[in-house]
């Protein structure tokens, strides 16, 4: 008889090791963040089990259901209330078909804590200061008057055709700077370009309309064109009405616009900066009249309205390249550069992961791979 009991317990005791291997539970800090998430991972190849259910307990007394995962799930982030410092204590269940458990819950515990760095974002970090020191250096470069070579945009030539062609007609010029305030960049790059050409109209003469729908675009606009007429020497010929304000209405700025178009007709008209559904409205207007078009945005589902209705547009970056080209403002010509040689890295990197892939070679994939 004693004999018996041995033999059972021992069969008991093989079970349950072999119980054991089967399911495993652990529980850690998650890596690189905040400290407000701990990972719960766990596995099993019991095909009984139907179904899973995680309770947490700050004291190891009192647990509180938190999740019921898919069976097929084998982690579990959680985020939800997880402070630093804290020890959480986790018990899993796995239940059969009938709600009973399987096993006796599986306990495990830990604390999260915050990290200084997140280690994923590595590549990003490198990428970012390399790229900030060549930024930096062509800035410096250009401050101490090195030339950088900027491709001249065709559209920027024909600024002086188009001043020229408005003073032999003796039609007025129309700059609209878009419908963004000052902070949005593209409306500060239209300004840089207004500055070019109210000079060239100060020195040929002629009569420019700078129509506004914001209070800080007016004021602004408005030093900018009265200081290129004094670099042009002609500050006498400044009229402070040239820059004026219509309204802060999206439409009914460009019912506005359109007015001047048809009343006085130019005979160039730019758009320069953020624009929206008003767009074709205003180059469609100005086609209609007969007026040279130039314009400009980084609005991509602006560009195909401008490109079918204008002479000549500045697609995406090529408003904030014009804008440094013509300003010569050592920080926008130091950033463009830079941005440019960003790009020229990225591609050399992309052709050397896509070369390593081809021959089944993955760590530089895995180095830039960002989660």
């Amino acid at each position: 008889m004693k004999s018996s009991y041995i033999i059972i317990l021992f069969f008991l005791l093989i079970y349950n090791c072999l119980l054991a291997q089967e399911i495993s539970f652990s529980v850690q800090d998650n890596p690189n963040d905040d400290g407000s998430g701990i990972v719960l991972q766990w596995n099993f190849d019991n095909k009984d089990i139907s179904s899973i259910i995680i309770k947490r307990s700050t004291d190891n007394i009192h647990f509180k259901k938190i999740t019921k995962p898919l069976i097929s799930d084998r982690k579990h982030l959680d985020q939800d209330g997880i402070s630093p410092g804290i020890d959480y204590y986790y018990q899993i269940h796995f239940l059969d078909r009938n709600g009973e458990e399987i096993i006796p819950p599986i306990l495990a515990s830990a604390s999260s804590k915050a990290q200084w760095f997140n280690k994923d974002k590595i590549p990003l970090l490198v990428m970012t200061l390399l790229l900030t020191t060549i930024i930096v250096y062509l800035i410096s470069s250009a401050k101490k008057g090195k030339r950088l070579f900027i491709r001249r945009i065709s559209g920027l030539d024909m600024i002086e055709e188009a001043v020229g062609r408005a003073t032999e007609l003796g039609k007025p010029i129309l700059f609209v700077p878009g419908i963004m305030d000052l902070d949005n960049i593209q409306t500060l790059a239209g300004l840089n370009i207004l500055g070019h050409l109210a000079q060239k109209v100060a020195q040929y003469d002629t009569t420019i309309h700078v129509p506004v729908c914001r209070s800080m675009v007016l004021s602004t606009a408005k030093e900018i064109v009265k200081e290129s007429y004094l670099r042009a020497g002609r500050p006498d010929a400044f009229n402070p009405d040239s820059v004026f304000y219509l309204t802060d209405d999206q439409f009914g700025y460009v019912a506005g616009v359109d007015g001047i178009i048809v009343r006085e007709k130019p005979a160039a008209n730019f758009y320069l900066g953020a624009f929206y559904a008003e767009s074709l409205i205003l180059a469609e207007t100005g086609f209609e009249s007969g007026a040279i078009q130039i314009a400009g945005t980084a609005m991509p589902s602006q560009i195909p309205f401008f490109v079918a209705a204008c002479d000549y547009t500045l697609i995406g970056e090529e408003l904030y390249a014009a804008s440094a080209y013509l300003s010569k403002i050592p920080a926008q010509l130091g950033s463009l550069k830079g941005q440019d040689y960003g790009k020229v890295i990225v591609i050399f990197l992309i052709f050397i992961g896509i070369i390593l892939e081809i021959f089944n070679i993955h760590f530089f994939k895995d180095f830039i791979s960002m989660k």
